[in-house]
C-alpha cells in the first residue's frame, strides 16, 4: 500500500492550525486491518489540555445512512427479502395508491427516487412522530422517478422506515443486530449517549439554547425530532468500528452463520447505478470527488466532518473523522483538506 504519512500529517496539522477543525483522527488499512492512523488537535478548544485520540467518539452525521440504512437495507436485500426493482407500492401497504408506491428501493438508494428535496420536517408536518411517518410516506413526488440524480436526505429516512417494516424491528435493533455486533462494533449506536461515551465525544455545533457545544446528542436536528433514531443521521461510532466494515467490505466472507450484508450487496453498492445521469451513484455511495467511476475510490461524507473511501479494486479503504462542525456550517475547507487526504491515502 502506497501513501505518504509525513503529508498526510502535515495536511492535518494544518487544518488545526487553520480552525477548519479543533481536531482529526485518521486511519488507513486493507482488508488485513488498520495499517496506519493517526489523530492531531484536541477534543474541545475549550479544554486544550485534552487530546483527540484514536477511541473519540464523533456524531456520524450522514455516515448514519451507511452504518444503519445501507447495512441493513443490504441485509434484507441478500436474504431475499427486498428486491432493488420493486415498486414500493406493491409489497409496503404505507406507501400502497400514494405517490410513493411508484419508486424503488433502488432509486432511493442512488437518489433519483425524485422524491421532495425538503427536510425541515417540523415546519412541515409538526412534532408528532407518526403524523411525520404519515406525512413523508404520502408526500407528491419532486419529479418523476428515474429523471434526475437529486440528493435528499428524504431518501435514507423512507428506507429506514422501510427496513423497520419488513425487518419487524427498529431500526436501531436491526442495525446493531445485522451489522454493529457480528463485526464487533461495540461503541456504534444512536444517540443520545451515556455519561461515559459523552466524555469521549468530539463537540459540535453551538447550541443556541444551552450555548454549550453539542456533545452525545446527534447535530441533526430531524434525528432529534425523531428521538435520535431515525435514517437521516443519529449514530455515533469511533475510529476501529468504522475500520471493521470497511475491512470486512474488502474481504471475501461468505460464512453462513453471517447474519447481514455480504460480498454482493458491496459489488452491486459500488457499482455505478445511474446510467447515464449525472453525477454518477451507486447505492448510497458514489465516486470520491477527483475521481471518476474507473478509478473505483467511493465515498460516503458526513456533516458534521466525518467520512470514509473505499476501493476494491486497490484494496484499500480510508477514514477520517473530524468534528469541523464546532467552528463553521462552511463546506469549502474541509472538502479542501478531503480531497487532498484522498489523494494522499490512494497515490
Amino acid at each position: 500500500m502506497t501513501y505518504d504519512r509525513d503529508r498526510i500529517e502535515a495536511l492535518l496539522d494544518e487544518g488545526v492550525r487553520d480552525k477548519v477543525y479543533p481536531g482529526a483522527v485518521w486511519a488507513l488499512g486493507d482488508a488485513t486491518g488498520v495499517l496506519d492512523q493517526g489523530a492531531t488537535g484536541v477534543l474541545d478548544p475549550d479544554e486544550p489540555d485534552v487530546p483527540m485520540r484514536a477511541d473519540t467518539v464523533f456524531d456520524a452525521a450522514s455516515l448514519t445512512k451507511i452504518l444503519a440504512v445501507w447495512s441493513s437495507v443490504g441485509a434484507l436485500w441478500e436474504d431475499g427479502t427486498l428486491a432493488l426493482d420493486q415498486p414500493l407500492g406493491t409489497f409496503w401497504p404505507e406507501a400502497a395508491d400514494h405517490p410513493l408506491g411508484t419508486v424503488t428501493t433502488q432509486q432511493l438508494l442512488t437518489h433519483t427516487a425524485g422524491v421532495p428535496l425538503r427536510a425541515q420536517l417540523k415546519n412541515l408536518y409538526g412534532t408528532n412522530r407518526k403524523e411525520i411517518r404519515r406525512g413523508v410516506l404520502h408526500e407528491q413526488l419532486h419529479r418523476p422517478p428515474g429523471k434526475a440524480v437529486e440528493y435528499t436526505d428524504r431518501a435514507a429516512l423512507i428506507l429506514g422506515y422501510l427496513a423497520e417494516h419488513l425487518s419487524g424491528q427498529p431500526l436501531d435493533q436491526l442495525a446493531n443486530t445485522r451489522t454493529w455486533l457480528p463485526l464487533g462494533m461495540t461503541s456504534t449506536r444512536f444517540g443520545p449517549l451515556s455519561a461515559n461515551l459523552a466524555a469521549r465525544c468530539a463537540p459540535t455545533e453551538l447550541d443556541q439554547d444551552t450555548d454549550t457545544h453539542l456533545k452525545g446528542v446527534a447535530h441533526d436536528f430531524s434525528a432529534r425530532l425523531l428521538g435520535g433514531v431515525c435514517g437521516i443521521a443519529g449514530v455515533f461510532t469511533v475510529l476501529d468500528d468504522l475500520a471493521a466494515l470497511l475491512r470486512y467490505m474488502l474481504g471475501t466472507s461468505t460464512a453462513p452463520e453471517w447474519p447481514g450484508f455480504g460480498p454482493a450487496w458491496t459489488a452491486t453498492s459500488l457499482t455505478v447505478q445511474t446510467g447515464t445521469l449525472t453525477p454518477a451513484r451507486g447505492l448510497f455511495w458514489h465516486p470520491a470527488p477527483g475521481t471518476g467511476p474507473a478509478d473505483d475510490v467511493w465515498v460516503h461524507y458526513g456533516f458534521t466532518g466525518t467520512g470514509m473511501w473505499i476501493s476494491p479494486r486497490q484494496g484499500r479503504w480510508a477514514v477520517l473523522l473530524t468534528n469541523k462542525l464546532y467552528y463553521t456550517r462552511d463546506r469549502r475547507p474541509l472538502t479542501d483538506v478531503r480531497n487532498a487526504f484522498r489523494s494522499l491515502a490512494f497515490i
